[in-house]
């Protein structure tokens, strides 16, 4: 017999935190970007936020430049910057929504667009039972420039939570979403009961006209 999921959205949902904002200033500080980089990744979070973002296209841009770079030595730049700058921000309300899905026997995931090496030190710390997210094809332990497809977002976003949950056995039907974003709604759509979590303006609006539950998790904090 199928059973229930819960998938959470990362950024502004379990986290309180834009990781990608957080991603861009650690290398910053690190001196591997410029500042002119800095400042476009400001601009690509405020046009995510709008939901008028070809992610497609800026994915390709922003991974091309690691082919040929060690996958080691990102997961281990990686979990550093989870210790110090991610871990820190976990929701309150979100690990209590996590708790409650457990004790009702639903299968837990992490749901997001970004990639594995903030989204899998994440969801073990939090101890779930799936990380679904965005993948960088990797050769012989490098990178080689690309993303693995489906990006995990839209409806490579469903594709990927469709792969997992027939490998897990889960009906998405009687399953929830939980999600700031408006760009989600392909997945909000997909499940039985999505849900907007400090949702961004259209979000609200879609919200309180389909009638969808509307939370407010700990309140978001500027990355």
């Amino acid at each position: 017999m199928a059973r229930a999921a819960a998938f959470f959205d990362m950024d502004r949902t379990v986290l309180r935190v834009d990781t990608g904002i957080l991603w861009m200033r650690f290398l910053r500080r690190r001196g591997e970007i410029s500042r002119l980089t800095m400042l476009r990744a400001v601009g690509w979070a405020l046009r995510y936020k709008l939901a008028v973002i070809d992610l497609h296209e800026l994915s390709r841009r922003l991974v091309a430049p690691l082919a040929g770079t060690s996958e080691a030595e990102m997961l281990a730049k990686a979990a550093l910057f989870y210790v110090e700058h991610v871990a820190p921000h976990v929701a309150a309300r979100a690990r209590d929504t996590i708790a409650a899905h457990r004790s009702r026997g639903d299968r837990v995931a992490l749901l997001t667009a970004s990639t594995r090496y903030v989204a899998e030190p994440l969801a073990a710390a939090l101890g779930l039972d799936g990380t679904i997210c965005s993948r960088l094809e990797v050769e012989d332990g490098r990178f080689t420039g690309r993303v693995d497809p489906p990006l995990c977002f839209g409806a490579g976003k469903i594709a990927r939570a469709e792969r997992w949950a027939e490998a897990e056995g889960i009906d998405l039907s009687a399953s929830t979403f939980y999600t700031d974003s408006y760009n989600d709604l392909p997945m909000l759509e997909r499940v039985g009961r999505p849900v907007a979590v400090n949702p961004d303006g259209r979000l609200a609006r879609l919200a309180r006209r389909r009638g969808w539950p509307i939370e407010i998790w700990d309140v978001p904090v500027e990355a």
